[in-house]
């Protein structure tokens, strides 16, 4: 039955709402009628059961298991929650053998699109909710060949500067608004003289050289068009197109000019953990990192996470936004999981619909440590500083993009781009010979 009919069914009949309470919401439960009403859309489905196969394991699963309780006491389905580390070889391994899940949380689209062949269409109801509740881009990522299979679920951001509060509070420093502002600060914080304006870290094992290629990706996004950025991932323009040519010369303005980092070869020799230390200490005011950094931040060099107001604490670190070209030129890179269906039965549908909704996301924000892309989520259920910057950042992006090195051929994406990056700071390896060692070695076929 689908979602129309099922709304069209709750309301004229008081009588199978009253029973639906008595059956899903158990005498302990301190849900009133209101609030099971919120899930009318998901009648019929008393007795059933969704299994979810995902990457996303304890502690992370037991938050998603509690923001579905009120679903189930209030509908009577059952969600069964399967994470395991083993899920994108075990998941092939299912499909193939014909016990494919009833729904998937993909990590990334490029294994999702690898199932468009088995995958169900997402119903209409749910292609409906996600039109509503997110940008275009989220969708597209959910969509192979042409047909809309996964609905977004919990999203990342990348384009973060991290800061110490105190610092600019301290010097009379401003947060910039757009990328000309960037680097005006950073001439300023460098003429002051007290603090370096930036520190980096290319360091990272065998993978040394990805954080640079975080920057490139951040950084095209603000010099060229989305098709453009889209072209130049997947070989539709060289990678030393004049395009690319413009976004590693912005990103050189900062990451190779010695008055802003010091010592500029350093930076490859400098673990990404340690890269960002000098902005909790006070020696180096801004570090452009993903928002995973402040943990390791704080467990290696005693940072505290504080809300951006808060410029008392000495060790206490924020975020704001990696600026635009213009303020209203607001890009965003990151990332996000998608739940795509195996199975075509109205619990599924009911299960893959509901966490698309405010409903969902609202209660699983409150949880604590997680966020959306969702445009209903509000920002007062999410406490961490950082996501709530990041809520920000996803609700006013003009543009969201996936980590383009992840969808670049693995011998470029995790190959010769980490390689070239880091010869570009170690070596001083010009520009031009890093774009064209990169675009030499993209595979022919």
């Amino acid at each position: 039955m689908s979602f129309k009919a099922k709304r069209a069914l709750a309301a004229v009949s008081a009588v199978a709402l009253s029973s639906l309470f008595l059956a899903g919401c158990s005498s302990t439960n301190d849900n009133a009628a209101g609030d099971c009403a919120a899930y009318s859309d998901y009648l019929g489905n008393e007795g059933t059961t969704v299994e979810i196969y995902t990457t996303i394991i304890d502690p992370e699963a037991a938050l998603f298991q509690e923001s579905l309780v009120e679903f189930e006491e209030c509908t009577g389905i059952t969600v069964n929650w399967n994470g395991t580390q083993e899920f994108e070889a075990q998941i092939s391994v299912r499909v193939e053998g014909g016990t494919e899940p009833d729904l998937a949380i993909f990590p990334q689209p490029g294994l999702l699109a690898k199932f468009a062949d088995t995958l169900v269409a997402a119903p209409d109801a749910v292609s409906a909710s996600v039109d509503e509740n997110y940008s275009p881009d989220w969708k597209n990522y959910g969509t192979v060949n042409g047909t809309f299979f996964a609905a977004p679920l919990g999203a990342n951001v990348k384009s973060f500067v991290w800061y110490n509060p105190k610092v600019f509070a301290d010097n009379g420093y401003s947060i910039p608004s757009t990328w000309e502002e960037l680097l005006t600060l950073s001439d300023t914080i460098a003429a002051d003289g007290q603090i370096q304006p930036w520190c980096a870290g290319f360091g990272s094992g065998e993978a040394t050289g990805w954080v640079g290629t975080d920057w490139m990706e951040d950084i095209m996004l603000r010099t060229a068009s989305a098709e453009t950025y889209d072209a130049w991932t997947t070989h539709g323009i060289p990678f030393n197109d004049p395009a690319v040519v413009t976004a590693i010369g912005e990103a050189g303005k900062i990451l190779k000019n010695p008055d802003y980092v010091g010592d500029v070869a350093s930076i490859a020799t400098t673990t990404f953990q340690d890269g960002g230390a000098g902005i909790v200490d006070g020696t180096c005011a801004m570090h452009r990192q993903a928002s995973f950094i402040g943990g390791i931040l704080a467990a290696d060099h005693g940072a505290e996470i504080v809300d951006p107001s808060d410029t008392s604490k000495e060790n206490g670190i924020s975020v704001f936004y990696f600026p635009g070209a213009s303020a209203d030129n607001k890009p965003a890179l990151g990332g996000g999981e998608f739940v795509g269906a195996f199975a075509d039965r109205p619990e599924v549908a009911a299960v893959q619909h509901y966490l698309t909704t405010p409903l969902w996301n609202n209660k699983k924000a409150a949880l604590g440590g997680w966020f959306s892309a969702n445009k209903g989520l509000d920002e007062a259920n999410v406490a961490d500083p950082v996501n709530k910057v990041a809520v920000q950042i996803l609700k006013n992006a003009t543009t969201f993009r996936f980590d383009g090195s992840d969808v670049m051929p693995a011998a470029v994406g995790a190959g010769t781009f980490w390689k070239e990056m880091t010869a570009w700071v170690a070596e001083d390896k010009s520009d031009m010979d890093v774009l064209d060692a990169i675009e030499a070695s993209w595979p022919t076929n």
